[in-house]
């Protein structure tokens, strides 16, 4: 089904179900129907089955947006209790229009639990008290987190009583947008890959394009992806460890009820003491409009910039003492507390500067990572449980399950342990094209689908054929009609004055944000001038002959980061004066041995991003007899 067709089902008001292949556009429409809404003043509520996907649709969680928070069933009891609260009740009774996007995440008994709410306090025993529900994902994805021993048939939501309930239209979008069509060069597209495992008739021509990616060179900024933690967080350890310089620690805080913390702890990509240093490959793990960030932007850890603390203003917490983990611990005091707190400071005191992480994205941009805090509310908007931390995690590698829901250029992928049925398909389909995969293993289960959903995708493409050949006998004036009766039913507006005032609106904020995305990328243009800045300090140095240590000593920085600023002025100039720094000819010669064998080798495993080699192997083949910032110094003069 065209996306064009699933909006004009969506638009007459019947319950569906969005779905289709990954890239196939789903959020897309969604939102087109979602302005489409607004623009006519229908109430509509965006949630998501997890804070993540939320924070895509700017949106809120279907646990919070509906009451039921994180329990599996609700007593007569509890439904009377959340009647009576006031502004839930209102928001349930106000919304003509419901979405649930990643449905595919969300429990069936979740799922139950709020077509239960509806009907309570709406008072109205249809599907969901009566009003529109929308649902948008893909079931081959992976599951839904249930209780231990429990099967998919009891998790997947389109087992619920309630999707029986609802009647879902089906609109099975068969348009791809993400992957790139590379039939031209002769090869199967990754899409076709895709769709034969959707389809469990897998060809050995597709097994031998997905092994043929084994010597492929991907991106220098490929994500890795495994199927175990395990995997990732050693990968992520070796990676860092084998980083010289300053190791910077910050700690989260958590505040509120312990169960809905461990909930927030699971749906976050960090860790509670996230240690980092310069040169580290990291992730942003919530979106930031300002910083012009989102959940999965990449980037590399250039350095620790001060950012100024004010301790005047009202959402402020006390005096930030020296260190990361006192600027995080302090953020997370409740407001009472603070209020008390910030009367009995002394005027006298000043805004402190304190070290957060400074990012260079992959598109060049820089920016600086500041503590972010997730939280869960109840329905009158109060705290229950918060988690601070800085947004960040190390991204060398990640798990297969987070990558749910992103976009990758390139990645390098692990299949050769995998445990779950779809896992596969989930990491192949976060690519573009072959052209971005290297795939370093597989086994029997890696491109296997669960038999259920694989049963179920059947099933929807059949309804989603009857919906489409349906609606597509409607003549214009009639199709016409069926939204416009929708839109009044719903307490909606057809006033083209209206209509025509939101979409002037929604073009003047698109202008805003254009202005605010030149201007960031202005400020970054600054910071790259500040990194020049630094680096002719360190030049002028430099040429008065100095050791690096007292460099170092100079400017109040680590070794470490002014041989960086040395290897850098030394790729922009190669008759930068610093041959005085140079090591003896032996360990130029050992150095330059061990790295001319390295080359030879070609073991991708020795190789950085930016397909330069590593200290670390050039350390060990010489048996630790030269130290790591020797070599590095001396890899200053052998590389080009």
């Amino acid at each position: 089904m065209r996306q064009s067709s699933a909006l004009d089902i969506l638009k007459t008001g019947q319950n569906v179900f969005l779905t289709g292949s990954a890239g196939s556009g789903k959020t897309y429409t969604l939102n087109q129907y979602i302005n489409y809404l607004r623009a006519r003043r229908v109430p509509v509520a965006v949630t998501a089955s997890t804070g993540i996907a939320a924070t895509h649709m700017n949106g809120t969680t279907i646990h919070s947006w509906s009451g039921i928070g994180i329990k599996d069933e609700l007593s007569d009891r509890d439904l009377t209790n959340l009647s009576r609260k006031q502004f839930l009740a209102d928001r349930l009774k106000d919304t003509a229009v419901l979405i649930i996007d990643e449905i595919s995440m969300l429990h069936a008994k979740q799922l139950n639990l709020v077509n239960q709410v509806l009907k309570h306090v709406r008072k109205n025993d249809a599907a969901f008290g009566g009003i529109q529900v929308v649902v948008a994902g893909d079931f081959f994805q992976l599951p839904p987190i249930g209780s231990k021993g429990e099967s998919n048939r009891e998790k997947f939501a389109f087992m619920s009583e309630a999707w029986l309930d609802a009647k879902f239209h089906i609109c099975y979008l068969s348009e791809q947008h993400r992957q790139v069509s590379e039939a031209a060069n002769g090869g199967l597209d990754l899409d076709d890959i895709l769709n034969q495992i959707r389809r469990q008739e897998v060809t050995f021509e597709a097994i031998a394009a997905l092994e043929a990616t084994f010597d492929q060179n991907v991106d220098i900024n490929r994500t890795r992806l495994y199927t175990h933690n395990l995997n990732v967080n050693k990968i992520n350890d070796k990676e860092l460890a084998a980083l010289e310089g300053e190791t910077m620690r910050f700690e989260a805080t958590a505040t509120g009820d312990s169960k809905l913390v461990e909930t927030l702890k699971k749906t976050v990509r960090t860790q509670d003491e996230l240690i980092l240093k310069v040169g580290a490959k990291v992730m942003f793990i919530k979106n930031n409009t300002e910083l012009g960030v989102s959940n999965g932007t990449m980037g590399e850890l250039i350095g620790f910039a001060a950012v100024k603390i004010d301790d005047s203003k009202d959402t402020s917490d006390d005096l930030i003492e020296d260190t990361a983990q006192d600027a995080i611990a302090k953020n997370t005091k409740n407001k009472a507390k603070k209020d008390k707190e910030s009367k009995e400071k002394p005027k006298d005191k000043k805004p402190t500067m304190q070290k957060m992480p400074v990012v260079r994205l992959n598109s060049g941009r820089e920016v600086i990572a500041e503590p972010e805090e997730w939280i869960i509310e109840d329905e009158t908007g109060d705290v229950l449980a918060s988690y601070l931390q800085v947004p960040l995690c190390l991204a060398w590698a990640i798990t297969i399950h987070k990558s749910q829901g992103m976009t990758l250029e390139a990645a390098e992928i692990d299949l050769s342990r995998t445990f779950e049925l779809g896992q596969g398909y989930v990491a192949l389909s976060r690519l573009k094209s072959l052209a971005g995969l290297q795939l370093l293993g597989m086994n029997d289960m890696s491109l296997q689908l669960d038999p259920l959903a694989r049963g179920a995708d059947k099933r929807f493409l059949v309804l989603s054929e009857e919906a489409d050949a349906n609606y597509a006998m409607l003549d214009e004036e009639s199709m016409k009609q069926a939204h416009e009766k929708f839109i009044l039913k719903s307490g909606g507006t057809l006033s083209k004055s209206v209509i025509d005032a939101y979409a002037n609106l929604q073009k003047k904020r698109r202008e805003q944000q254009q202005a605010q995305q030149e201007k960031k990328q202005k400020l970054g243009n600054q910071v790259s001038d500040k990194s020049q800045s630094t680096l002719l300090a360190t030049r002028l140095l430099l040429e008065e002959s100095l050791s690096i240590a007292d460099i170092a000593q100079t400017r109040e920085l680590a070794q470490s980061t002014i041989m960086r600023h040395i290897s850098d002025l030394k790729r922009q100039d190669p008759s930068l004066a610093c041959v005085h720094l140079r090591p003896e000819d032996d360990v130029m010669m050992a150095v330059g041995n061990a790295y001319v064998a390295i080359k030879v080798a070609n073991n991708p495993n020795d190789f950085n991003d930016n397909g330069s080699v590593k200290i670390k192997p050039i350390y060990e083949s010489l048996k630790q007899s030269i130290d790591y910032n020797t070599i590095r110094l001396a890899l200053i003069f052998i590389t080009p």
